[in-house]
């Protein structure tokens, strides 16, 4: 593990667009009210999974989601992600509304906006470790530039994996393989960090490195996390800790 990050990344490319750059430590960066989401509305088995979501994220915080299995945890990192439509409510991602917006305009503001770390790393395992952290830029742009490369190289040298770049994914430890998934989601240096349960396939040692990683970047860039845990120690080092109990939304425990 690298003891520190460099002290200036490459920027991400021009195809970011300003919707994440910080514009200051007030700035907020996820705002819901009343979100409610629903399933098979208008059907016998309709089932609201989350009941009216209040929830408001400024640039720079770490926050911790906890609850049981089923209670709606997901289904909001979905939502916030813009992965999911809310049924109700109002979402607003870096000063955007998204209630209106359509399919491709989501995606856009998803692609630049947003990183996600999930439990699976979800890497090209038939890619390198640097091809599977250029993934997101070359998306956005279409092609590949030496800034891409550089940018790509610098966020795993930041994650320690400098001497691993060129290695496949597939032949990396479990460990490694989240670490690179962390690169990969700053690859388009986003506004928001959407971690769901990154650390629960990994033993105690790596889970502590991921989440070490994840708090830096915070610390140090002013990325805004959301972080999805059932791990109450990992919790306590967040900034606050929400609890999501039957899709209602507890206030924070600090």
């Amino acid at each position: 593990m690298a003891d520190a990050l460099p002290v200036a990344l490459p920027a991400a490319t021009s195809t970011v667009g300003p919707v994440a750059a910080a514009t200051g430590l007030d700035r907020v960066v996820v705002q819901l009210c009343g979100v409610r989401k629903a399933y098979n509305i208008g059907l016998p088995i309709e089932t609201e999974v989350l009941h009216g979501i209040d929830l408001t994220l400024h640039r720079g915080e770490f926050c911790a989601v906890m609850g049981p299995s089923g209670s709606g945890k997901s289904t909001l990192l979905n939502i916030v992600g813009l992965l999911d439509r809310p049924s109700a409510g109002t979402l607003a991602v870096c000063g955007e509304q998204t209630m209106a917006l359509d399919d491709h305009a989501l995606t856009r503001l998803r692609g630049h906006a947003i990183g996600f770390v999930f439990q699976y790393h979800h890497l090209i395992t038939a890619f390198t470790a640097l091809e599977n952290v250029m993934m997101p830029m070359l998306g956005a742009a279409g092609f590949s530039n030496p800034a891409m490369r550089a940018r790509a190289a610098a966020l795993l040298d930041a994650v320690g994996l400098t001497p691993q770049r060129d290695n496949l994914a597939g032949n990396l430890s479990g460990g490694q393989q989240q670490r690179v998934a962390v690169a990969r989601a700053l690859a388009m240096d986003p506004a928001l960090l959407l971690a769901d349960e990154p650390t629960g396939n990994l033993d105690s040692k790596s889970a502590g490195e991921v989440f070490d990683l994840l708090r830096r970047f915070n610390l140090e860039h002013g990325t805004t996390v959301l972080f999805v845990t059932h791990n109450a120690e990992l919790a306590r080092r967040c900034d606050k800790t929400l609890q999501v109990i039957d899709g209602l939304m507890l206030s924070p425990c600090r």
